[in-house]
């Protein structure tokens, strides 16, 4: 097995100061910004991902739960694609029960939502709860019944702003499946969060949900849009023609 150390050794190897410097502007690592304090080597994703691949499957719990807390803010990413690359080998295959590998899905998404707080900015939030949370929740539990969706309420509630955009953005893989429910149900009561980190994901996945179905948004617009902060609305409507943004644009 690979440990931690091993990885870690790995990716300092390929530090990279004047990209660490950029990552650090680009992730707002400055006092008082959402970011503060984080620390980059400097890796571009590709590269990080390489070094998901090569030892995929072969990394412990254990070990993974290491890189979620190193300092360096690529090998916490690593530590969440190792878990994406652990639910991805978990899920029941076309011809398999829906039940197969339940308890191990069960295990990763209790591991992930008990480290859920190392997700501390937004790129590792996108890249990983989607593939984790999301479609953890779209198979049935060892016990047979689908996982509880009052988690992505409990999500949204939490008083830390990374277990809260996880509450929105897991909703991306269940939207791929066409089930809006949770996103609608979920989407307003983000409306006053006092951060843009929550209005961008928000009006995200609505634009997901408009991708496959326009009239489900539109109908959503019509009801919601005088109470949608104005950045979830624009990304709500960018894939929009035109016109139509300046519709809704113009309504506010």
């Amino acid at each position: 097995m690979t440990t931690a150390d091993e990885i870690i050794m790995t990716m300092e190897s390929m530090r990279d100061e004047a990209q660490a410097r950029h990552l650090m502007r680009f992730f707002k690592t400055g006092k008082g910004d959402y970011g503060e304090g984080d620390r980059f080597l400097g890796l571009r994703c590709p590269q990080t991902r390489m070094v998901v691949k090569s030892a995929r499957l072969d990394v412990a719990m254990s070990e993974i739960e290491k890189l979620l807390y190193s300092e360096w803010h690529e090998v916490r990413l690593a530590g969440f694609l190792f878990l994406v690359e652990e639910m991805k080998a978990a899920l029941p295959r076309k011809r398999d029960m829906p039940e197969v590998n339940a308890r191990k899905r069960d295990e990763i998404a209790r591991f992930y939502l008990n480290h859920a707080r190392q997700a501390n900015n937004w790129d590792l939030v996108d890249m990983s709860c989607p593939k984790i949370i999301g479609e953890w929740l779209l198979y049935p539990g060892a016990d047979g019944s689908l996982p509880d969706r009052g988690l992505l309420d409990r999500l949204i509630e939490s008083d830390n702003l990374w277990e809260q955009r996880i509450g929105i953005v897991s909703n991306w893989r269940l939207i791929r499946e066409s089930q809006f429910e949770d996103t609608l149900r979920i989407a307003p009561r983000l409306f006053n969060h006092p951060h843009d980190l929550i209005h961008k994901a928000t009006g995200w996945m609505l634009r997901e949900v408009g991708k496959r179905d326009m009239g489900v948004l539109t109908d959503f617009l019509e009801r919601h849009y005088a109470a949608m902060p104005r950045t979830a609305l624009r990304y709500a409507i960018e894939k929009m023609p035109e016109p139509e943004r300046l519709f809704w644009l113009r309504r506010r």
